[in-house]
């Protein structure tokens, strides 16, 4: 088949849905596959290690997010040039906006389907930067028409499919869940990455990667760190809007010794050393529609903290393969606490969480491209 892939973001930016799309292309050209991926230009760096093509758009970075690029392919020349020389058998859109516009707009010209994957909540992104239910209810209706316009419409959790629908979407929605393959990380390069980050002091280390941004629950996150009375190390892998503040709150928290923040790691080798260099993965944001860092963590050993109910909570069972907390500080440190106190404990649900959660991408794959053709069948 030839598979195109459309996204407002992509490598070098490695969030949540880059790294979907990502994982989505590499393995499809692994399978003899054609696979392209579009997406806005970020930088010019060599491409040719790639089993796939990816077909980029001017960018300008955003105001809010400057590690993000926004452009408009429908005129850029150059690129619509390659999208015309093209001819794909399906469409796969991972936005609502720019990249999932123009995925649209080549789909409807090529007569073929268009996959939508629901990936976020949209209505919390847009009461953020406007302040104003109004505007985040006008966006998220935009969100809706979007995705009616798709032929089939996956979502990466079954609580994020809920969230669409309580947008009011009304359509099936199939739950393809996200993948996580699991990478050798040598004692050698654990030892590297504690050096690199100030990390070599022996000490237990808790870890978020994502964005430094507060809806990740980052304020839940520091006020618990601070209620934790036994030695232990913080590390806050990413970049984001609120950084400025989230390390004004740790500092007023007392914690500025204890707290390393990393700024974007963009080696994989080195985050996944991280990962297993941790004892927990913190990750208590009810934003999330996935929690892929969840898998990603598990996938080296290490269980995480999730709030109850959240969407990255979905396949943890509280004390086996993960912990378990309210959406409240004192109660996460609690659970920080107690998982601290029994190290046997906790390295035996770190081997369960290993052992259950993580779903390798190829096999994820295979089921992805099973439905890929049945839509191109009719």
């Amino acid at each position: 088949m030839r598979i195109i892939q459309f996204s407002d973001s992509f490598l070098p930016i490695m969030d949540g849905v880059g790294n979907v799309v990502y994982q989505y292309a590499l393995n499809m050209g692994q399978k003899g596959h054609d696979c392209y991926v579009v997406a806005p230009q970020t930088d010019t760096g060599c491409r040719g290690r790639f089993p796939f093509e990816i077909v980029d758009y001017i960018g300008v970075p955003l105001r809010l997010l400057k590690s993000y690029k926004v452009g408009m392919p429908g005129l850029d020349v150059h690129c619509q040039n390659r999208l015309a020389m093209i001819n794909a058998d399906i469409v796969h859109v991972h936005s609502p906006f720019v990249a999932g516009q123009a995925g649209l707009a080549y789909a409807q010209k090529r007569g073929c389907p268009v996959v939508g994957t629901f990936h976020s909540k949209y209505y919390d992104d847009f009461l953020q930067i406007t302040g104003m239910e109004l505007l985040a209810d006008v966006g998220v209706r935009h969100v809706v028409n979007f995705y009616e316009k798709c032929d089939e419409v996956w979502a990466v959790s079954a609580s994020s499919a809920d969230t669409l629908a309580g947008y009011g979407y009304h359509g099936a929605i199939r739950v393809m869940p996200n993948g996580t393959d699991i990478h050798p990380v040598s004692d050698e390069a654990v030892r590297a990455a504690g050096e690199r980050f100030g990390l070599d002091d022996g000490a237990p280390l808790l870890l978020y990667v994502g964005q430094i941004n507060w809806k990740k629950n980052l304020r839940c996150t520091l006020e618990a760190c601070a209620q934790v009375d036994r030695p232990f190390r913080l590390a806050l892998a990413g970049q984001g809007p609120h950084e400025k503040e989230v390390k004004r709150l740790a500092e007023e928290l007392g914690l500025a010794d204890r707290v390393v923040f990393t700024g974007h790691i963009g080696e994989a080798d080195a985050l996944n050393a991280l990962y297993r260099r941790a004892s927990l993965f913190l990750f208590p944001s009810q934003y999330d529609t996935s929690g892929l860092v969840v898998r990603e963590a598990a996938a080296m050993g290490t269980p995480s903290v999730v709030v109850r109910g959240s969407s990255a909570a979905e396949g943890i069972r509280d004390g086996e393969n993960g912990f378990l907390c309210a959406d409240d500080p004192d109660d996460l440190a609690r659970v920080i606490d107690a998982a601290l106190s029994d190290r046997q404990a906790l390295e035996r649900v770190g081997r369960a969480a290993l052992e259950t959660i993580p779903i390798p991408w190829s096999k994820l794959v295979d089921d992805v491209l099973q439905k890929y053709a049945g839509l191109v069948r009719g």
